[in-house]
């Protein structure tokens, strides 16, 4: 594996921003069909959407020729550090980036003062719950916003030492 490293930037940058957005294209071919438009679906999209003022860290894990391969954030909910939009590019998965990606931002919550950090997925996303039970998450009960709006979330944590 080519050697990464990691850049903390705004949750607004435009390279956060396109890797965000290969995530949503994905995320959407994975859940169309349970999120039809109407009222059900709206709700989903407003719970998952991050409000950039509750953003407390974005980092990129970029590579040695300066593109960004990975992406992922720490937002403030109701007190707690949430972690959101994992991803890694396609052509670069398999290569332990998402774990060293995760370390970071568990890193960056631990130096915060978060004695754990928390995280939803859905149930239509097999390798990043893989991912989260090697790294040592657990289950927890869906949380809100997710209880109501997408039953099919799956949720996570994980305590930080």
């Amino acid at each position: 594996m080519s050697a990464v490293r990691f850049e903390q930037v705004l949750w607004t940058d435009e390279r956060a921003a396109e890797l965000q957005g290969i995530l949503e294209e994905d995320l959407h071919g994975r859940y169309a069909s349970r999120l039809q438009p109407g009222p059900g679906r709206d709700a989903a999209l407003a719970a998952l959407a991050v409000d950039p003022a509750d953003v407390l860290a974005t980092v990129l894990a970029v590579s040695d020729d300066g593109g960004p391969v990975g992406h992922a954030a720490l937002r403030s909910l109701r007190g707690e550090w949430e972690v959101k939009r994992v991803v890694v590019l396609e052509s670069e998965r398999g290569r332990g980036i998402a774990s060293l990606l995760m370390g970071e931002i568990e890193a960056i919550a631990a130096r915060g003062g978060a004695s754990r950090v928390i995280l939803q997925t859905g149930d239509q996303q097999p390798e990043a719950v893989a991912l989260y039970l090697k790294l040592g998450y657990t289950r927890i009960p869906v949380y809100e916003p997710y209880a109501t709006a997408i039953p099919f979330s799956l949720c996570f944590k994980k305590r930080l030492t």
